[in-house]
């Protein structure tokens, strides 16, 4: 997909690796999913994100989220209006295309849980009246995994609305000197932010969105995802296995990466792809293994060496 390369290009001018990241976010915004980064302070994951947005002729917001946020901050809330006495809505944040939720597990539950119909369904209830989204709609969230103290861990419930959990982890040494040397006269970084260009509208999204539907799939690459999200069900290693709902998000994703690969069928490794991501935050490390320090993708990952991969 020509389309997909030009946005890489144009990202590229700003970030310096992160070629995964970059893939699976596209990803995420074809497949009309949400994606949640986590990852150390300071490697790009909100820039990623806004620079992404820049590639799409659409409205951005980003809202940063605090121990103090209220719902409404996020959501818009009613307002008497004066002149003719009566309440009218005041949309909130949250009512653009692309929305950056920043620090999402620094608000306390009953914030993190405003968003559960909105991201779901679209719309946001309020006051007995319902407000549709406009289209597109794609959330980027972004947490910090280490710094646990004044955070409220997101619910499984939460998490599993989110199509991807993406680790972005640091530069090689390679990648951190190319990024020395494209800002060192650039301080701020703000010309080099300037040089990324809207690359697609969303009539344009829409009509990739339709290609990506018709990527063909196969039967025995339908079954091979099945499998894989059953033997996390009854893993040894796995307190809680994944849903039917990550079944359907690995197959619509891996849709995507083909499409976005330049081909017109799904492989393996397009499955491959997208399994860990999609599976990392909707399964359950067992307390026995999470004490040895167990990872969740180590599980994953030896789940998929254990499936005969269909011809």
């Amino acid at each position: 997909m020509r389309l997909a390369d030009s946005i890489r290009d144009e990202i590229g001018k700003v970030i310096v690796g992160q070629d995964n990241t970059v893939d699976l976010m596209l990803t995420g915004i074809f497949t009309g999913g949400h994606v949640l980064l986590e990852g150390m302070p300071g490697v790009a994951k909100t820039l990623a994100a806004k620079m992404l947005a820049k590639t799409l002729s659409v409205d951005f917001s980003r809202v940063q989220f605090t121990p103090d946020l209220m719902p409404s901050d996020v959501l818009g809330t009613m307002v008497f209006n004066m002149k003719d006495s009566e309440f009218s809505f005041k949309p909130g944040p949250v009512f653009s295309n692309v929305v950056l939720v920043d620090e999402i597990n620094r608000s306390p539950a009953k914030t993190q849980s405003a968003l559960f119909e909105i991201m779901e369904e679209r719309q946001v209830s309020i006051d007995g009246t319902t407000h549709k989204m406009d289209y597109p709609f794609f959330i980027v969230a972004t947490q910090n995994p280490i710094e646990q103290e004044g955070t409220y861990k997101l619910p499984e419930a939460q998490l599993d609305r989110f199509l991807f959990r993406i680790k972005v982890g640091y530069p090689e040494l390679s990648e951190e000197k190319m990024i020395l040397r494209r800002f060192r006269e650039d301080l701020s970084g703000k010309k080099t932010h300037e040089e990324v260009r809207p690359i697609f509208n969303a009539e344009e999204l829409k009509a990739c969105q339709e290609i990506i539907e018709n990527i063909h799939i196969k039967d025995e690459l339908v079954d091979y995802i099945a499998e894989l999200t059953y033997k996390t069900r009854h893993h040894p290693d796995l307190f809680l296995g994944a849903s039917p709902r990550a079944s359907l998000a690995i197959m619509n994703s891996s849709k995507a990466t083909a499409a976005i690969r330049g081909r017109d069928f799904v492989t393996p490794d397009d499955i491959r792809f997208v399994s860990a991501p999609v599976l990392n935050h909707r399964v359950i490390l067992t307390p026995e293994r999470e004490m040895e320090g167990m990872e969740v993708e180590d599980v994953i990952n030896g789940i998929i060496k254990q499936i005969e991969v269909p011809r």
